[in-house]
């Protein structure tokens, strides 16, 4: 496996395990806010968009070089290469398995760093209106209180 083909598989780990935590059921919504605002995520909030679409842009580009090796591989002409001599048959299935592996790993990728984002989106929001009608409340007990 290529270098690129190493850190997409494990950017790809790595989004599923971020996912996964913070699909987590036991931790609030309120819990993730104050994650989100720790001075460290603050201080990389103005670059955050231009790091996510520079990723969408990496991982567009490594989909479509996935794509066109797949293609190049299910050619008819490595079929009929691979008709006169067994091991080259071998050889083209090996690299056709090998580029629809970097096709799926490049795909579930981009897939699950649009879900996560969205998840952080929802989270923040879910955070954001179970905090409101608290304030809300609070005021009005306090001018209740004069």
């Amino acid at each position: 496996m290529g270098i690129q083909w190493t850190a997409v598989a494990f950017f790809l780990y790595a989004e599923i395990f971020v996912i996964l935590l913070l699909c987590l059921p036991f931790i609030s919504a309120r819990r993730w806010r104050s994650v989100f605002n720790w001075s460290v995520w603050r201080s990389l909030s103005p670059y955050w968009n231009r790091v996510f679409f520079a990723m969408i842009l990496v991982l567009v580009i490594l989909f479509i070089d996935a794509l066109r090796e797949v293609q190049k591989y299910s050619g008819p002409q490595h079929q009929q290469e691979a008709k006169l001599n067994p091991n080259v048959f071998d050889h083209l299935h090996m690299k056709l398995f090998r580029s629809q592996r970097n096709l799926y790993i490049s795909g579930f990728s981009l897939f699950l760093w649009l879900v996560m984002r969205r998840l952080v989106t929802l989270l923040d929001q879910l955070a954001a209106a179970t905090d409101k009608p608290k304030a809300k409340q609070t005021h009005e007990d306090h001018l209740h209180t004069k």
